[in-house]
């Protein structure tokens, strides 16, 4: 009996263990934001606790390497002051560690993402309209620029189109190729990258979306060859197909808005659960929700089922934990991350009235604890 009683006792701590997860946070520090918070989630009843946090400028978006050993966050600043920088990361403690910084190449970076091989760190530009690829160190800091690629064109709106603003950097799960949303010239451009080297190769066949629609964030189907993209101008998520070069051809536009919306439009984030059974995507302006879709896995088509309230402000990045229970939604001007517990089944959302306090969040990652 004691010999059973320590047996399930061991299971009962693996299984909490394994429902547990590091949950990193990326601000904005114009308000009482220190930088980057590291939370313990915990995927059984959606509770958490913090775990550390570290001073960095303006960390808006983050990345963390594949072996979940580094983590990189722009510094979203004008002026020439715009960088990337590294840490270690400890999965043991949740602690960060400064490693180094790097100049980006260009005004307000917004976005960055690694490589499958963990070799390459891409950052994307807003202001500077470029995106730039930076060689990671053994130690996993990152050395300057090895390449930086600048966008041209405009598009029709005259105030947020004059110039190129490239807003986001994707690499394919093959590593083959690595795909740059433009909002300033309505495409989303198509680069062969080549892993050895880490240098990207424009393609012929960019996504295009209709002028003054503006591609912000994009997510790839984890199954089936579909490239879902969602327009901050538009306030629609533009379906594409992948073809076997690699390029993008449309396939479907719906509006992610809900039924007769007059507000102001600022379409933001777009993520697809990891069954490949449901899209969501939020939208900021005065609408303040999350669409849900349900995603035909043969032709890629979307159907919109609701819309669920952010019970918040300005809602940007969101995320789905590990387990595919809770979504998790950034409210950036109301100071919050607003936990809702997610049906796997019908893909609905429901709020837990739990809330993480965090001032001006605006994106959520994920690590497995040690």
């Amino acid at each position: 009996m004691r010999l059973l009683a320590l047996t399930l006792s061991i299971i009962c701590l693996q299984v909490s263990a394994q429902n547990k997860h590091h949950l990193l946070i990326g601000t904005y520090t114009n308000k009482t934001s220190n930088g980057i918070y590291v939370y313990e989630f915990n995927s059984t009843d959606g509770s958490f606790q913090e775990r550390s946090n570290i001073k960095s400028a303006n960390p808006s978006f983050l990345a963390v390497s594949p072996n979940e050993k580094f983590v990189y966050a722009v510094n979203e600043d004008g002026n020439g002051q715009g960088s990337v920088s590294a840490y270690g990361f400890d999965k043991a403690s949740g602690k960060l560690q400064f490693l180094n910084k790097q100049s980006n190449k260009g005004d307000h970076p917004c976005y960055v993402a690694t490589d499958k091989t963990g070799q390459w760190v891409a950052v994307g530009n807003y202001s500077g309209g470029s995106f730039s690829i930076f060689k990671v160190l053994p130690n996993g800091s990152i050395d300057t620029a090895a390449y930086t690629v600048h966008h041209k064109g405009s598009g029709p709106d005259t105030t947020r189109q004059k110039s190129p603003h490239v807003h986001a950097t994707f690499f394919t799960p093959d590593n083959d190729f690595l795909l740059v949303p433009d909002l300033g010239i309505d495409k989303i451009m198509v680069y062969r990258f080549d892993e050895k080297t880490g240098k990207p190769w424009v393609m012929y066949q960019p996504g295009i979306s209709p002028g003054g629609a503006g591609p912000r964030h994009i997510d790839i189907h984890p199954t089936a060859p579909f490239v879902y993209a969602v327009e901050e101008l538009s306030g629609h998520i533009h379906a594409f197909r992948r073809t076997q070069d690699g390029g993008l051809k449309s396939v479907q536009r719906i509006s992610a808005l809900p039924p007769a919306y007059k507000g102001s439009i600022g379409g933001a984030d777009v993520h697809i659960s990891n069954d490949g059974k449901f899209l969501y995507a939020s939208n900021r302006g005065q609408s303040n929700t999350i669409a849900i879709f349900r995603i035909d896995e043969k032709n890629g088509m979307l159907t919109l089922l609701s819309h669920q309230d952010t019970k918040g402000i300005k809602p940007r990045n969101f995320t789905i934990d590990p387990s595919g229970k809770f979504l998790l939604v950034a409210n950036q001007e109301s100071d919050e991350i607003v936990i809702f517990r997610r049906d796997q089944k019908t893909g609905m959302l429901t709020d837990t009235d739990q809330r993480i306090p965090v001032s001006s969040p605006v994106c959520l990652k994920w690590a497995k604890m040690r």
